[in-house]
């Protein structure tokens, strides 16, 4: 999968078509104390807002709904550590058909238990021994299962991507866009929307330092792959990018910066107390960017996505008790 048309900015527009009425039009939130410290104008689009409380429902929504009904008869089955797992799940619910979902056995229980709730059914496996693609791709074809991945799919892409479709019509005239990367779907998506759109806009990756497997990619020119990464930004722990986002993004992103683990705790604070949301560590990346003054020159007009705030208040607190 390396033909970057396969995903379009026609075809963005026509998944924010599919989804509308469904997935939820997050607000695109500002603070004086947020411009004053990063020494910029930023607009913050909150998919911590979203339907099961983050980004992802777009992509499962969209991919879930082209499905025939022959295969949503047979239902649908993903992998995920937890935010696609749960917007898997609910597209299910949402069309009538069922879901079961590959999970990490140290899955933030939050994520796990939102899964379960949305009815689909877990099986847990190793995240440090075992290749959740095959042992996905293997669960799907012996269950006789259409598996929708986490980012490896245009439609899921295409999705993903309306979120920054929906910032550059409710913030025209960005001068970059900040996005958290793991697998690398929110960032093709994106980097489609914006380049799409607005040509002249940056569009930067976030990834934590401890998994920058898609900086030392595109710096090589080709995918690596690292060690599983141990963060506590869990959505982002991807050891490899994927092929489809990997050609997408080599094209169209700008740059690609990283974060260490205190500094997105301090984010996560900062949104906090100051913009009163509560965000994920996977989430938060994109405003410890800004707050540590990773990208110079500092762009005027700025804009972040927070992709999700599924965390436990329990986990939350021992995050920031520091």
């Amino acid at each position: 999968m390396t033909d970057t048309a396969r995903v379009t900015l026609a075809d963005v527009r026509a998944a924010a078509e599919r989804i509308e009425g469904t997935a939820h039009r997050t607000p695109v939130l500002r603070s004086r104390t947020l411009d004053r410290l990063a020494g910029a104008h930023v607009l913050v689009k909150c998919e911590n807002f979203q339907r099961i409380g983050a980004f992802k429902f777009r992509g499962a929504y969209n991919a879930a709904s082209r499905l025939s009904e022959e295969q949503l008869a047979r239902g649908i089955a993903a992998y995920s550590s937890g935010n696609h797992a749960q917007a898997v799940a609910l597209a299910a619910r949402e069309l009538g058909t069922t879901a079961v979902i590959l999970m990490p056995e140290d899955t933030p229980a939050a994520k796990l238990d939102a899964t379960v709730g949305y009815g689909a059914e877990v099986v847990s496996y190793d995240r440090y021994t075992g290749d959740r693609v095959a042992l996905g791709t293997a669960m799907a074809a012996e269950r006789g299962l259409t598996l929708i991945p986490p980012y490896e799919h245009p439609h899921v892409i295409a999705g993903q991507g309306t979120a920054a479709l929906e910032l550059l019509e409710d913030a025209a005239g960005l001068d970059a866009l900040l996005v958290p990367v793991g697998g690398g779907g929110l960032m093709a998506g994106s980097a489609t929307a914006v380049k799409g759109v607005s040509g002249g806009t940056r569009v930067v990756g976030v990834e934590p330092q401890a998994g920058n497997d898609t900086q030392q990619s595109l710096a090589k020119g080709r995918r690596i792959s690292i060690p599983v990464p141990r963060t506590i930004a869990d959505g982002l722990a991807a050891d490899t990018p994927g092929e489809l986002t990997f050609s997408i993004n080599r094209r169209l992103v700008d740059e690609v910066v990283t974060v260490a683990e205190d500094e997105i705790r301090e984010a996560m604070r900062l949104a906090f107390e100051r913009l009163k949301i509560v965000v994920e560590p996977s989430g938060a990346v994109g405003l410890a960017a800004l707050l540590f003054h990773r990208l110079a020159p500092v762009p005027p007009r700025v804009g972040v996505i927070i992709s999700g705030g599924n965390i436990g208040a329990g986990r939350f607190a021992e995050l920031l008790k520091d």
